[in-house]
């Protein structure tokens, strides 16, 4: 089986927080959600598996779809809507800008003039500079997913204007912990702190005084793949966690052991599963999460064979794999048949 880039699956739970907005408001019927769900592949009954997921491709056409069909990139969260284009004039009034920390500055002022709900507000704290949100609108404010919406939006602009990887120092939530804090991991590459009196991400001041290294070319070349680029999950290729992951992928179906994997990266079994240890994981969990995004993607965009899959993951039988998936998705591989997605896709655990 060749995939031509990590398969990234993300937890039900982010879609029912994308739709959340729309939702609270009762402003769209149960209908037309269902219908927006039908057009982005995915099947409705996986909205009710708690342990469900779909590709960062459904998700990102969902949160096109909900664009598109709403005329606003606020996803129905904000009390005036973000009209399309809000996200390009922020863009652009960063361009230009001596430093990436007056781009900030810049994209928080635009902000500010599109909508009347929260403001994003420079911090301090010691050599760190962060991106605080200051709400306005307290029914707004309990919308967790606009805080992160928000933020990782942000970050990612930000990120892209420094022209390399502009790595958080942490992330601040103004909630409490949610139930699927473990794809947050994913999501946000750093220190998480929950009950925060701001949401906010958090950067060292020195990488803020950086130049913004865009012009407009670059803008149109940005645009022209987003919102997948802003909002997908990417995984910090540096960890040993994603080391083992490309690893696996590139050996499938061979799915080597610890002691072989441990090898080709050139550490012994022990110290490879004391830096997973560290980050949080284990070689098995890393293997079992691969293996389930990549049985997802599969089902979404092929016509496999169970028994053939099952092979390729390294299972002994169609029995045995449909036993493993159940056991990490709530659901039968069937019910990922149901619709397809148009691409191959990695994973927001």
């Amino acid at each position: 089986m060749t995939t031509l880039r990590p398969p990234v699956t993300i937890p039900i739970a982010a879609v029912h927080g994308m739709l959340s907005g729309i939702r609270a408001r009762a402003s769209e019927s149960p209908a037309w959600v269902e219908t927006l769900l039908d057009e982005a592949g995915i099947a409705s009954a996986l909205m009710e598996q708690t342990g469900a997921r779909v590709t960062s491709v459904q998700y990102a056409a969902l949160f096109r779809l909900l664009m598109d069909r709403l005329d606003d990139e606020g996803l129905g969260f904000l009390s005036r809507r973000l009209r399309r284009g809000s996200f390009t004039l922020m863009a652009r009034s960063a361009l230009g800008s001596p430093s990436i920390e007056v781009a900030l500055c810049r994209v928080a002022q635009s902000f500010r003039l599109l909508q009347d709900d929260v403001e994003m507000v420079r911090l301090r704290d010691g050599p760190l500079i962060g991106i605080g949100l200051e709400f306005s609108n307290m029914a707004v404010a309990r919308q967790n997913f606009l805080h992160e919406l928000v933020l990782r939006v942000s970050w990612r602009l930000l990120d892209w204007l420094h022209g390399s990887p502009l790595v958080p120092s942490g992330f601040d939530f103004g909630f409490d912990m949610p139930p699927y804090v473990a794809a947050y991991t994913k999501i946000f590459p750093g220190p998480l702190q929950f009950g925060q009196p701001h949401s906010a991400v958090w950067f060292k001041g020195t990488e803020l005084a950086a130049p913004v290294r865009r012009d407009e070319r670059a803008l149109q070349a940005f645009l022209r793949v987003a919102p997948g680029n802003v909002i997908e999950p990417r995984l910090n290729e540096q960890t040993f966690s994603a080391r083992v992951r490309t690893l696996l992928q590139q050996a499938c179906p061979a799915w080597p052991d610890l002691a072989t994997a441990a090898q080709a990266l050139h550490q012994s079994s022990s110290t490879l599963q004391r830096h997973l240890a560290i980050e949080g994981t284990t070689f098995q969990s890393l293997k079992d999460q691969l293996r389930r995004d990549m049985a997802i993607v599969r089902l979404n965009t092929s016509a496999v064979p169970m028994g053939v899959l099952a092979e390729e993951l390294g299972f002994a039988g169609s029995a045995a794999f449909q036993r493993a998936f159940k056991t990490w998705t709530g659901s039968a591989p069937g019910s990922y048949r149901q619709h397809g997605d148009p691409g191959d896709t990695e994973s927001a655990d």
